[in-house]
């Protein structure tokens, strides 16, 4: 499984720079409600809860806005009625979509994406078109820097891991959804940082696309992860270092 999309490394390298921390706050925020509302504002009895304050950790998301939003979920504090979705759709070059928004208007947001798809060269599909196309998996991304990457490989498989990706300048690790916490654990023993830990819906297989294509199709995922009701956007499609670096640029 290993040759995961690397957008995900965009993410993490010039996601937060680029991201109004207000919009990143409000749907950390959005996660930490539903997974109070779905499972109890005990994090130790609940495993979504837990992943989702430790996310908002990561982002260096204030403590405070972290109990006002397990408050908001609880009921404690008045808050919005939000419904979780799963929209699937093409993009250019038939790269396959999964958006994972939380929204409070359920025909608001699925307006928004398909206007997205549709300016971005691609488009909504039906339910179930795409999804078998992914696997839900833990992933831990480490960045690279000072890191001995065999040792930790070594380390990272030790302890439950099932698939190491080492690119330039990041590592990522992937485990069983439920293996996530544990694996996130024992490298933190080892006092490796952890850049981020979460769950994903990783690609069965990856798809090449010729230049012009790619930057599209990460310009698409770009203005699609824009949006305020949209959590997760994952794709098939396989990016070049050279189309990250002109993307970047």
């Amino acid at each position: 499984m290993s040759g995961h999309s690397k957008w995900s490394s965009i993410k993490h390298q010039k996601g937060v720079a680029d991201a109004k921390r207000g919009q990143l706050f409000t749907k950390l925020t959005r996660e930490i409600i539903t997974a109070v509302r779905q499972g109890g504002s005990n994090p130790e009895a609940n495993v979504r809860l837990r992943l989702a304050v430790q996310k908002a950790r990561d982002n260096n998301m204030p403590l405070e806005n972290i109990e006002r939003a397990i408050k908001r979920g609880s009921g404690e504090l008045e808050g919005v009625t939000l419904t979780e979705m799963v929209l699937e759709g093409y993009g250019p070059g038939g790269v396959a979509l999964l958006v994972q928004a939380l929204s409070d208007n359920h025909n608001r947001t699925v307006q928004e994406v398909r206007n997205i798809l549709s300016r971005g060269g691609g488009s909504l599909g039906e339910n179930g078109s795409v999804t078998w196309l992914f696997d839900s998996k833990g992933l831990i991304t480490l960045d690279a820097t000072d890191l001995d990457t065999e040792a930790l490989t070594l380390q990272a498989i030790d302890a439950g891991a099932e698939d190491v990706n080492v690119e330039d300048g990041y590592v990522e690790i992937y485990t069983r959804p439920e293996a996530l916490e544990t694996v996130r654990a024992a490298l933190e023993q080892r006092k490796i940082p952890i850049t981020s830990a979460e769950l994903c819906m990783a690609p069965k297989t990856m798809i090449e696309l010729e230049e012009k294509t790619a930057l599209q199709t990460v310009k698409l995922l770009h203005k699609l992860e824009e949006l305020d009701d949209v959590q997760c956007v994952f794709s098939n499609a396989n990016f070049s270092d050279s189309v990250l670096e002109k993307y970047q640029e």
